[in-house]
């Protein structure tokens, strides 16, 4: 079938005839379209959800007709950016999908350190445009990461120490609303709506580009994973607490533990046994790099060493292939209250303990630039947070079902052993359906509040849903 447009290209058939979208330059993909399984398809191949429409935008105005076509047809309506969210929320059943998937244009402004990026860029777009001029700003660890939804929740990363989460580097951004309107938010215009977009994540509206500030780094850094053997878990994580503690903000580390991921870099004969690694890297000059991760590196007997010099542009889409579009994937995750003993036990004996060499958790260094930003500064809440954990389950699509079953079964038994030591969670971090009930503990009471509040002001009907959602404040509420 030939994709539909409002300008009439195509033959609509009878039975979709009434999805021609007034106003709609994009492309109309229909469950007729020989490109739907495609275009409906999301990173977590988990995710089997088949849409009446996906509406694969050109610009903010096609973003705008789609919306208000939504709503005069009582649709629902999911949207997609990157649709790298763990619980496929950019994707719904027998509704619309907004994708945003063919504006993903990046344009830098090497004299103000700023880039304008539209909302279904990834972050390899932004990092391949920024590093052009030797600038980054934080977006994540993995390059197909989408940048909106990942900004729109908080935004960790390798830089994030030294320069702040990505939402502490939104300057503005273009939001289309529920009415269909689109506005500008930011410090000055609507500093409601751009509070509440820093953390608050795809609650107030469809945002068609960020406009992002932007750092020297690079393009050299010194940066690379150490790994050790499994049984040295405990020693190294007490080793890593106190390397850690007064460490300079330049230096982002995430501990991975699992197995050896299959990178060509790494002896075939390494593959896949288990091992805790600490991944590194420097956002300053490489030979102080070289100098403060030395100590790490020379921490006991590492199996395999692969931190030097690198491009950081390299470094970012360094473990893309270890998480790749299509697996299943189940996740759990929460803040820690600290990197005592006691939770330095209960990692260790879970964190290797599932069934498919391709799960993993990492843990995150926070502090730095994080935790300096005042509290209220945006709606991500957990400015106070040293660490947090995510319990990544990940198996073959064509494995038999009782992976999945023992997958997500290790999932929910190491964060339950983690009860104990857990301090809130990162939004983006939430999985599917069981974990909609810590959206609140997402945001603490306050926050959420807030956020109630303003999402009353914009989308009283909550027609943007389909994320971790935040419900309307209401009279009395």
């Amino acid at each position: 079938m030939t994709a539909l447009t409002s300008e009439g290209i195509g033959s609509p058939s009878d039975t979709v005839t009434g999805m021609e979208i007034p106003g709609f330059r994009g492309e109309l993909i229909a469950p007729e379209h020989a490109d739907y399984d495609d275009a409906r398809a999301v990173w977590n191949g988990t995710v089997d959800r088949r849409p009446r429409l996906i509406a694969r935008c050109t610009g903010a105005a096609d973003v705008a007709s789609a919306v208000r076509f939504a709503q005069d047809r009582g649709l629902e309506i999911a949207v997609r950016g990157g649709g790298h969210n763990v619980a496929g929320t950019a994707v719904c059943d027998d509704g619309i999908v907004i994708d945003l998937s063919a504006m993903r244009a990046v344009s830098v402004d090497p004299a103000e350190r700023t880039a304008q990026v539209q909302g279904g860029a990834l972050w390899r777009d932004v990092d391949h445009e920024t590093q052009a001029h030797g600038l980054a700003t934080t977006g994540g660890i993995v390059g197909h990461t989408g940048v909106g939804g990942l900004s729109l929740g908080g935004g960790i990363g390798w830089l994030m120490r030294k320069h702040g989460l990505t939402v502490d580097n939104l300057l503005e951004a273009e939001v289309v609303t529920a009415e269909g309107n689109i506005v500008r938010a930011s410090a000055n215009d609507h500093p409601d709506l751009f509070w509440a977009l820093r953390g608050g994540g795809g609650n107030f509206g469809v945002v068609s580009s960020f406009r992002f500030a932007l750092h020297p780094v690079g393009p050299t850094v010194i940066a690379g994973p150490v790994f050790w053997a499994a049984q040295d878990t405990t020693d190294v994580l007490r080793f890593y607490r106190e390397f850690v503690a007064d460490v300079a903000d330049e230096l982002g580390t995430v501990i991975r533990l699992g197995t050896i991921p299959p990178l060509p870099a790494i002896r075939h004969e390494l593959h896949f046994r288990p091992a805790i690694a600490v991944g590194c890297c420097y956002a300053g000059p490489v030979q102080d790099g070289e100098r403060i991760i030395r100590t790490l590196r020379r921490f006991g007997t590492p199996l395999v060493d692969l931190v030097g010099p690198t491009l950081y542009v390299d470094h970012q889409s360094g473990i893309d292939d270890t998480v790749p579009h299509g697996w299943h994937y189940y996740w759990k995750a929460t803040n820690l209250t600290g990197l005592t003993d006691e939770v330095i036990g209960v990692i260790a004996e879970h964190a290797y303990r599932a069934r498919s060499p391709r799960s993993y958790a990492a843990m995150f260094h926070m502090g730095g630039a994080v935790a300096r930003a005042p509290r209220d500064a945006t709606a991500y809440p957990g400015r106070d947070v040293a660490h947090n954990i995510i319990i990544d389950a990940a198996w073959l699509a064509d494995q038999d079902d009782t992976v999945g079953t023992s997958e997500t079964g290790w999932a929910r038994g190491f964060l339950q052993a983690l009860q104990p030591h857990r301090a809130g969670v990162y939004v983006n971090f939430l999985d599917s359906d069981d974990d909609s009930s810590r959206v609140r503990e997402a945001y603490g009471e306050d926050t959420y509040v807030r956020l109630a509040e303003i999402k009353a002001r914009y989308d009283p009907e909550n027609v943007f849903h389909m994320n971790k959602n935040i419900q309307p404040s209401g009279p009395g509420s």
